[in-house]
């Protein structure tokens, strides 16, 4: 199992034990807490610090973003995101998806919280949270053939490009 599949399972696992049982009023108070959370403040529960600990991170605005959206997420279900975004009609319309693609800074998590609304709140979680740790045009370029219903190609030109370069 490669790093990546392994971190997106530990994501999958801690999301599962923390906050899929809607019904345990422990995951809906933590789930809460997350949604509510700004900036920082999701890193004040210890839940957050296992996550933190079992992925190897120490990026707490990254962290802090992962849980908050992880929150949002109620179902998880094997489409990704951006797939569950796309289809006839898609479910995000495609100026909203190219201002999602777009977004940056302050902007990215409130459009991605808001794309999580739009699909329901289902989606694979552990896709989900390996698109946060790794946000950038690799994995904005992923997000565009999925939405688009394609299968990505194995590297998108920026990505063959640093691999020339390096």
């Amino acid at each position: 199992m490669s790093a990546e599949n392994s971190k997106g399972a530990d994501i999958l696992r801690w999301w599962v034990l923390n906050l899929a049982d809607r019904q345990s009023g422990r995951a809906r108070a933590l789930s809460a807490r997350l949604r509510r959370a700004r900036g920082g403040d999701a890193l004040t529960e210890p839940e957050v610090h296992d996550l933190a600990r079992t992925l190897g991170m120490t990026d707490g605005a990254r962290l802090a973003l992962l849980v908050r959206l992880l929150a949002q997420v109620k179902e998880h279900v094997p489409q990704s995101l951006a797939r569950r975004l796309g289809g006839n009609p898609p479910v995000l319309s495609t100026l909203r998806f190219q201002r999602l693609m777009r977004a940056e800074g302050d902007e990215l998590p409130e459009a991605l919280r808001r794309a999580i609304t739009m699909a329901e709140g289902r989606c694979n979680v552990a896709s989900l949270g390996l698109d946060i740790l790794y946000w950038g045009e690799a994995v904005r370029a992923r997000w565009c053939f999925h939405y688009f219903g394609a299968e990505a190609p194995s590297h998108t030109d920026g990505e063959a490009a640093e691999e020339i370069s390096e």
